[in-house]
This record gives C-alpha cells, structure tokens and sequence, in this order.
C-alpha cells in the first residue's frame, strides 16, 4: 500500500473516530443526571398514545389501557373534551378528562421507593354537562389526603391562570401499588386531565435514616425527621436570581424551577455566572440544576438594602420544610471566609445565626443546601380564622450577620414543601373568589306577528308593577314616620357599628362581650389604666381566652384613639405584634379584644412587683423581639408607622415569653420619611425631648422612647421617679447618660445582673441604649440598626456562655463587673437638663399616680401605669 492510500485511510478512520466521540460525548452531555425508575404518564380521557411539546409520549386511560379507572359505585366516569382552549395551553395533557360525579380511583403498578405524582388541571367546562365551579372533590393516595373538598375552577381563578399542576411526594412500600381515588363531593364532580407517576432519587427529599440528628426544626428544641410515613406537597420552587426553569431543564425528574420575583419584597440585586463549572462533592448533581446554582438574589453590598425577604402565602396550621439552595460563585468579594456571613430567619424566627456559604461548603464553586422545617402556629390559626383571613404569609429573610466583612447576603435557589397533618391530610382551604355570571342564554326571535301585541302586554303589566310599588313605598314611610319618635331616643345613645368597617376585624355583639366577660364582673379585671379596665374573657363557646379592653367613659381616650387602633392592628401581621381578634361598638360601649398574653407586661418583671426577676438573657430576647415588632412598623408595612407610645406597659409577653407590641391608639402613619406637624401626646419619660420641643413627629421619637426602655430593662428602674433625691436621678434617660459620661453606668444597673452579663455584651448594649437618646434624632440609629446592635449583643451573651458551659458543666458562668466608658464617644455633651430645653414647663402628680406633664404650646399629656398581673396592654397616655 502506497503512502497515499495509507494517508487516505488513516484520515477516514479519523473522521469516523472523531464522530463517535462527538456522539459519545453528546450523549455523556445530554443525558440528565438522574433516570427515574418508574415514569408513567396518563393522559387521562384521551384515546392512544398522544406526545406533549417537551417530546414525552402519554399513555390513554380508555377501557382497554392499563392505566382504564376503576369506579367504586354504580357511577360510571366519562372522557370528555374541554369546551374551550387557551392559546398559552397546550393540548396534551389538558385537553381531555376524566369526569365522574362518583368516585373512581386509579392503580398503578410502580417499584417501592419514593415517587413525585403530579396531577394535571385544567380549568374549563366539558362536554356532556359538566360545568365550571361545580366541581369539588377529595383526592386520596393510600392513607394520605391530597387535595380535601379541591376546586380546580377556585384555584384557577385565583391564580389567575387555567392550567397548573399540584405535586405531591410519597413512598410506596414493596409489594404495593400506588393508588390514587378521586370523591366528588356532594352534587358535585371529581376530575383528572393527566397523571404523572416519577420516581424520585432515594432521600431526595426525605430525612436518610443514617442521620440520627434529623432537620433544624425552627423555634423547638428537638429536631425532625421527614421519614417514609410523610407525604409532601410543593408549595414553591423557585431559581432565585435568574429566570424559570423549564422541567426539560431539570436534572431528568422534569421539576419546574420558577422566578422568584412576584414574591420579594426587598429584592436586592440579580446576579449569575453561568459558564463556571461547579464541584457537586457535597451533593448530588441531581438536587438542582447548574442553572440554580450559578444564579443568586443579592443584595450587592447597597447600605440601603436591610435584607432580602421573600412573602409567601402557604395554608396555616401545617409545617413545612424549607430548602435554601447556596452557591458562593462571587468572584469580586474573592474565595475566603467571613466576606459573606448573614442570619436566617424563617416566620420571624431565627433559623441560623452567622452562616457563611463558603465556610458550610468547604470550597469555592461547591453547591450545598440547608434544610428546616417551620410550623405554623395554632395560636396564628386562630388569630387568622377569627380575622376571616386563610392566607398565612411565611416570611424568608437574610440579612448580614455582624461579623460579616460585607453588608451582602444571598441566596441560590428555594423550595418549600407542605407536610402532611396528623390526621394525614395535605388539604387547605380553597380560595375566596368571586365566581363570574354565567353567559346569558340566547333568546329567541319573536316573530314579527306577535310583537305588538306581546309589547302592549309588556306595557300594560310594567303600570301595574309601578303602581303596587307606590302604594307599598307609602305604606312603610307611614310606618317608619310612626316609629320614628320611639326609636330617636334609643337611637341618641347608641353608637353604631357601621362607623367602623366590619371588614377591618371582627365584630362582636354587647351581648357577646358581656358574656365572655360575665356582664364585666369584677374578678375578671386583669389590669386598669387610663384608657378602661381590661378583662380576661373567654369567647367561641370558650374555646378561646381573650383579653377585653373597656373604654371608661370619663377616660380622655376616646373615638378617634379606638378607632386607630382597630385599623392599624387589623391591617398589620407579624410575630412581634399583639394580635387585635375584633371589637364592640354599641350602646355606647367600646370595645376591643385581643389574643390573650398571659405573661403580661415587660413592666411587671422588672421592678415593682413580686414576679422573679428576669434572667438577663431573657431581657435581651424579649428586647431583640420587641425591636424586630417596632421595625415592621416603620420599615416592614406598607406605610411607615410611629407608634408614639413605647414604653414597658405597651410590650407584652406571651406564653413563650415573646414580646409582643401593643396598643396603637395613638400611631401615626409617616410620609416620605419626612416629620409629621402633631400635637404633642405620649408618656413622660419616654417622650423625646426633641419632638416635644419642635411638635415635628419622626421615626427616631420612636427610636428615643425604646432607648429608654433599654435603660429600664438593663436598671429595672422607673423612666421618671420623683421621689429620688437627686434631682439628676428623677429621668432615668438623663441619668444614665451622665453615668456613661462619667465613667460608671455599672453602678445603676440592677443588682440581680451582678456578674451575669459578658462584658462585650454589656458595652454593645449600653452603645445601643445610649445612642437611642441622644438628643438630637439625626444623631440616633433607625430602629433596624437598634434591632440589628440588640441581635449582636445577643449573639455575643451567647457566645460567651457557651465559653464558660466549655469550662465546666456544673461551673456556674460569673462575668467580672462591667463598666462603660463616655470616652467612646465623643458627641455626648453636657447634660445639663435637656427636656427643661424642650419647651416642658412643669411636672406635676396628682394622688391616683397620674402624671400631667403641660407644655408651652398648652397641651397637656398624661400617663397612668398600672401593675396587675397578666395585664393586656397599659396605654394609657393620651
């Protein structure tokens, strides 16, 4: 052979060598990372095999499949063609149906193991009769209920959409097969347009029995299992930071990957790099695809960025595993520790503290993914059912732990998954919509003979209707003129409940108050102030305790402070805020109701009382949570709102000893950030000498009140005492920044925290509670950087316990004596009486313990404490 033959075959069995690896390597590229054992499709209705756009072929369910429904009654279930086709839906799966007003159920012969079903909906009318918003139904797999008294029309029309699918996680044990029944309820009928049985990868999403500590379970004590008794339903899934995923674009299980945008509330920034190659050595390359790892929501190091949040409506009374996917692929912060370090919280509840992605993963570029479940509360399913609103928001935030060298956090990718009750059910509530008329039914041509006579028929019956009314309408004003004089009287003294929406919250009848209240018996009364006396009722046939507050006609609070109170508090949700049920407004009563804090006031455990003293730790949570409450109201509502009253009495702790904020009678919604012109009204002691002086009402009177708060918390000592000697020592704010200019603030602080504060603490809250009242509001922290120093100064207390535990179990932590410097600072000038400065004249008290305090402008304020146990609220200040 010639060397140019053997030129030509060296060069063909290079080309068919060249295009085997090609082959070769598109197919090691194309080929997801996970094959599912089991994988059926059923187009449910459909006669044949019939393909979907994404190129998967489904399988009919007629008579003759193997896929052929079996109906448990005499009823026969029927395929049948929607009336209508939207043009952003496609025909396979949603086009055909199963319709049944009797049960039927489906059985599927699958492998044992853990399987994704994913039913299909679409929301139309169908042939041979059945209509939309007709139809609701149950839907049972084996002992789990997934979908309970399910429309497919409500959901459809509160979504906004026709089709979407519901999916599901179960597991099948050996020798079972996975069973699926469909029970309409009642007149109604049950439907199915397609089924998807998939089998999923062995604990993808399941606790592996090989991990005995199971799942951080937020606000517990002990931790969780998902075990193989659990089903679960996907609520969200979401590629954070970049766009949806298609579920040809998973990792072989054909999971739909959505924006995240509709549901951020402070979003930050977007950010991707999508052609770096990841190093999946701590999970499997089939949890998410490349793109949710090499995409994240940011927030780019913006100061004016506080965190990211993400709102999203679940069903309340259920728990729920939360997986936030992570990812450090940043370049620009470069590859080293603490650049990126935040907190997470899940409903308002710290989930992890100071958690870096780059510490957690080991390696730059390397996926990783955290787990936790969240219950929501029994005690916020009541609040919600008695409000008349099914919507439970679960809040997901991540904001920059302290330590962090970057104000940044982020976050790759999210899913959160329903877990079933105890009663195995994963059914909510279907959404309230409001169900569209039906189209009018075509009518008839008249013919042309008839028409005159039918119009000379119609004219003849509309004069006899006409005059009827006439003599009706004449009748009742004759009988209400008659009754009028009777009713003026009874009228003039009782005010009606249409002055306040009954939407707002809801209403209660006198009657209903006076029987939780026993008629407002005596042995009842929880606490008194300046607005009423408040009692503990109980309401719903005693199944729920409340606490009643009773307007006192001779209280200087009235209408106006009532009413704001009902509008802020029924419009406003969170875990740091007292919960308003409803309220009473007849016969010139006014009343409100809230959820019952059976720990009382901040107040009552700090001095003056026979309550055991709060640990300091204690203090510091309940200040941390306190803080977080007054935060949403000036940064997390949808107004800012200055609650204008913070003090001890207004701060109420539940059964878990959560603060919670109350009593907004006198909150004022702000503008712009820009000062609002009011008169001035709140509680001496509390009151920020700069607003008394200027009347100019801003964020940081707020910010002033609760720094005062801190003072009483670190002294248990009174905001003013009149009785003390020293004249320096009457205002507790006054006093405590002269201690800090001198030097000696540990000297006034309450004995019983001798030796049980750290001392990094003790200085990171002094700073805090100092830097609250100064004098000028331009030179105080807004309330998020108060929350934020608070949540550091607890971070740092526990730290150092878990030092001292470290030493010894039996060893008892003793902190050496603290004390706090001025030198720290250097804007604290000389503290020469600073609210004589403000236009406040004179102080007086009269002998029931009222404090009038009158101002230049003429108004006067006053406050009232009051000191029984298991108190609702105190305001009393107006």
């Amino acid at each position: 052979m010639n060397t140019l033959s053997l030129l030509k075959a060296a060069t063909f069995f290079t080309f068919f060598l060249l295009l085997y690896v090609a082959d070769r390597t598109s197919v090691a590229i194309s080929k997801p990372p996970y094959t599912p054992t089991d994988s059926i499709l059923a187009n449910c209705g459909s006669s044949g095999i019939t393909f979907s756009p994404d190129g998967r072929s489904w399988t009919s369910d007629h008579f003759n499949s193997k896929f052929h429904p079996i109906d448990a009654t005499n009823g026969k279930s029927v395929a049948a063609t929607a009336s209508r086709q939207s043009s952003n839906v496609n025909t396979v799966p949603y086009m055909t149906a199963r319709l049944s007003q009797s049960e039927f159920f489906y059985s599927f012969p699958v492998s044992a193991g853990q399987k994704f079903i994913r039913l299909y909906f679409y929301s139309s009318s169908y042939s041979s009769g059945f209509d939309r918003f007709q139809d609701f139904f149950d839907v049972k797999s084996g002992p789990y209920t997934l979908l309970r008294n399910f429309s497919v029309s409500f959901h459809g029309e509160s979504q906004k959409t026709t089709a979407f699918v519901k999916e599901f996680c179960v597991n099948v044990e050996e020798n079972q097969k996975l069973n699926l029944t469909f029970s309409p309820l009642n007149d109604s009928y049950a439907f199915i347009n397609g089924i998807e049985i998939l089998s999923m990868p062995l604990n993808l999403y399941y606790t592996p029995p090989d991990q005995p500590l199971g799942l951080s379970f937020v606000g517990e004590t002990t931790t969780f299992y998902v075990r193989n008794d659990t089903a679960l339903e996907k609520m969200y899934r979401f590629n954070v930071g970049g766009n949806g995923i298609s579920p040809t674009g998973d990792t072989g299980m054909y999971r739909l990957w959505e924006d995240d945008t509709p549901f951020v509330h402070w979003d930050g920034s977007a950010n991707s790099e999508p052609s770096f190659s990841l190093n999946y050595s701590r999970i499997h390359n089939y949890t998410a695809p490349d793109d949710v790892y090499l995409s994240a929501r940011q927030m780019d190091t913006d100061p004016t960025d506080m965190n990211i949040t993400w709102v999203l409506p679940v069903d309340h009374g259920f728990k729920y595993l939360v997986r936030l996917h992570f990812c450090e692929f940043a370049t620009q912060y470069g590859i080293k520790v603490n650049w990126r370090r935040f907190n997470i919280f899940l409903d308002n509840q710290t989930a992890k503290l100071g958690f870096d992605v780059l510490e957690a993963s080991g390696a730059y570029l390397t996926p990783i993914y955290t787990d936790y479940v969240i219950t929501t509360t029994e005690r916020k399913t009541e609040m919600l059912v008695a409000s008349g609103d099914d919507d439970y928001k679960l809040f997901i935030m991540l904001k920059p732990n302290y330590s962090s060298l970057l104000n940044d956090s982020f976050l790759n990718g999210m899913e959160i998954f329903k877990l079933n009750d105890s009663n195995g059910n994963l059914g909510g509530p279907n959404p309230l919509v409001s169900i569209p008329p039906p189209p009018p039914a075509p009518v008839p041509p008249v013919p042309a003979t008839k028409s005159k006579s039918r119009t000379l028929f119609m004219a003849v019956g509309i004069s006899v209707i006409i005059g009827l009314l006439i003599i009706i309408s004449l009748f009742v004003w004759r009988l209400t003129m008659r009754k009028s004089f009777n009713s003026s009287k009874r009228e003039s003294t009782r005010s009606k409940a249409s002055s306040l929406p009954e939407e707002l919250c809801r209403h209660f009848s006198l009657s209903e108050i006076k029987a939780a209240t026993d008629n407002f018996h005596k042995n009842l009364i929880i606490g008194t102030g300046g607005f009423g006396n408040v009692y503990k009722g109980e309401i719903d046939d005693g199944t729920m305790v409340v606490a009643i507050k009773r307007l006192n006609p001779e209280s200087r609070q009235g209408t106006k402070e009532f009413r704001t109170e009902i509008e802020m508090l029924s419009q406003l949700r969170h875990l740091h805020l007292v919960s308003l049920i409803g309220y009473c407004h007849e016969e010139g009563e006014m009343v409100l109701v809230y959820e019952y804090m059976i720990n009382g006031t901040l107040q009552q455990h700090l001095y003056e009382t026979d309550n055991d003293p709060l640990p300091w730790k204690k203090r510091l949570e309940i200040c941390v949570g306190a803080a977080r409450g007054f935060h949403y109201l000036h940064s997390g509502a949808k107004h800012t709102i200055i609650h204008r009253d913070i003090k001890t009495t207004n701060i109420l702790l539940d059964e878990n000893w959560v603060a919670k904020v109350s009593d907004f009678g006198l909150s004022k919604i702000g503008v712009n950030d820009s000062a609002v012109s009011t008169m001035v009204k709140g509680t001496w002691g509390y009151l920020d000498p700069e607003y008394a002086r200027r009347h100019q009402l801003t964020e940081k009177s707020d910010v002033y009140s609760f720094g005062v708060v801190l003072f009483e918390v670190l002294c248990a000592r009174k905001p003013l005492n009149k009785k003390l000697v020293e004249e320096e020592q009457m205002n507790l704010a006054n006093w405590a920044r002269l201690c800090i200019k001198n030097g000696n603030i540990h000297q006034i602080i309450d004995p019983y925290l001798m030796g049980k504060i750290s001392p990094d603490c003790f200085n990171k809250f002094v700073e805090t509670a100092e830097s609250c009242v100064r004098d000028n509001g331009t030179e105080r922290p807004s309330m998020h950087d108060v929350m934020q120093k608070l949540e550091f100064a607890l971070e740092l207390q526990e730290a150092a316990d878990a030092a001292e535990k470290k030493k010894g179990d039996d060893c008892v932590s003793v902190y050496p004596h603290v004390s706090f410097h001025a030198s720290r600072y250097s804007d604290i000038d000389e503290l020469d009486s600073s609210y004589n400065q403000s236009g406040i004249k004179d102080v007086d008290t009269d002998s029931s313990g009222v404090t009038y305090t009158s101002l230049e402008s003429g108004s006067i304020m006053f406050s009232h404490g009051f000191s029984n146990s298991n108190t609702l609220s105190s305001s009393e200040t107006k």
